[in-house]
């Protein structure tokens, strides 16, 4: 049920039409990030000893979701979804529950040596995108910590990349071929390992996700290996910088090599086991642009290739897929055509703002706040997905129920407001 005090701040807007036009000003998305400041709370646990399957963290954290009476309820603390969520925190009024999400997933890491899907023991098995240096230097420029501070929390990153993502064997059999990773599962099941993607489920790995090499995840792991020279760079170790930028240039040829299609100026996850690169246009391919992996010649052919995603409200997850090529069975692909997700907005604008195409990153993230915006004005609530090609209509379900509220929603909403609205005043 939408609350009373969301329906007033609803009515207050007076912006109900699910339009083209993407101008906006201060006081238009006001009420929005009033209700986000105000949904903070809502999303934040204090759980502090194991109960049950619920792991004990130090500090408070946010979960993704919280709607009383929702038939899916959340209390434990998601990897990826808690490095999106912070963004649009980044100051000083949520300095301490930011710096503690970090000390979390930490914490599960030196527990367990792994970071887990969520604080939870039966979801052990898996992990999710590892967002873990990019979560420690976004925190480190924020705050302007010092280098002791930096230097603990890499190592920690430097035992998770080798240990989970860098793995050869069970419990973490990832690094499969030619030095590059795959999504895994200690079960070995493909759909779990898909799970670990973030993406469950998608057309991407046709239900074959341990076969599959993911653009997205080896341009995260070159995203490590650059911030760990970026790092030995702060502390000037020399030896350590010419490591990490020869493991990420190899990295980044492997990948380049198996993954890029210049024809099509796109990246592609790759089948190892058939030797055969996929063929299914996702927004994984700009996980390169923004880990600054590709040079100026492919960054313009993936700036071109936009238009195969852009829609009215946004960035769809896939292109328009002909029936035949949708996951075979009966599992319904919620990462995919016509759904848009924040966390994908936030990789494909940045890549864009990383390489100067500040007009494409601005009318992108436009349109994405009046997709959120308008469905808000509507409902007083945020989705976790967004039907982008018509955004008054419903997001399509995943295998889970549709989820409101939404973490990592509000806060890429917040965080583009910051960028390209409050710069007008």
């Amino acid at each position: 049920m939408i609350g009373e005090k969301a329906k007033k701040i609803v009515s207050k807007t007076g912006l109900f039409s699910f339009g083209h036009d993407t101008t906006l000003h201060v006081e238009d998305v006001k009420p929005a990030r009033a209700y986000i400041h105000a949904y903070w709370g809502k999303l934040q646990r204090v759980n502090t000893k194991d109960e049950g399957s619920l792991i004990g963290l130090p500090n408070p954290y946010l979960v993704p979701a919280s709607e009383e009476g929702h038939e899916f309820d959340f209390n434990e603390m998601y990897y990826w979804d808690s490095y999106f969520m912070v963004q649009g925190m980044l100051d000083e009024e949520h300095k301490d529950l930011v710096m503690g999400i970090l000390d979390n997933l930490e914490t599960m890491f030196l527990r367990f040596h792994t970071i887990p899907n969520a604080s939870r023991t039966y979801l052990m098995g898996r992990s999710q995108p590892p967002m873990l240096t990019s979560f420690i230097f976004d925190i480190y420029n924020a705050y302007k910590l010092d280098k002791d501070w930096l230097r603990d929390r890499i190592e920690v990153a430097k035992q998770e990349y080798e240990t989970v993502w860098m793995g050869t064997a069970k419990p973490h059999w990832r690094q499969v071929y030619q030095g590059l990773s795959r999504y895994y599962d200690i079960n070995m099941l493909h759909d779990l390992a898909e799970a670990e993607s973030g993406w469950d489920m998608t057309p991407r790995f046709n239900r074959r996700a341990l076969d599959c090499l993911p653009a997205d995840l080896n341009a995260l792991l070159y995203k490590y290996e650059m911030d760990f020279a970026a790092a030995a760079r702060i502390f000037n170790d020399k030896r350590e910088i010419a490591k990490w930028e020869l493991a990420a240039k190899t990295r980044a040829k492997t990948m380049n090599k198996l993954m890029w299609d210049k024809a099509r100026g796109l990246y592609y996850d790759y089948n190892y086991a058939k030797k055969k690169r996929g063929n299914i246009n996702s927004l994984a391919a700009y996980y390169p642009l923004w880990a600054g992996m590709v040079d100026r010649g492919q960054a313009a052919a993936l700036v071109k290739s936009l238009r195969r995603f852009e829609n009215k409200g946004g960035l769809a997850t896939t292109d328009a897929l002909p029936l035949a090529q949708y996951v075979p069975g009966a599992l319904p692909t919620q990462w995919a055509h016509p759904n848009g997700w924040a966390p994908l907005h936030f990789i494909v604008v940045k890549g864009l703002q990383r390489y100067g195409y500040h007009k494409d990153a601005e009318r992108i993230a436009r349109k994405w706040i009046k997709t959120n915006l308008d469905w808000f004005n509507h409902h007083a609530v945020f989705l976790e997905k967004y039907n982008i090609v018509a955004p008054d209509k419903p997001p399509v379900r995943g295998v889970y129920p549709s989820q409101t509220g939404f973490g990592w929603t509000n806060a890429v909403f917040e965080r583009f407001c910051q960028e390209f609205i409050d710069k007008q005043v």
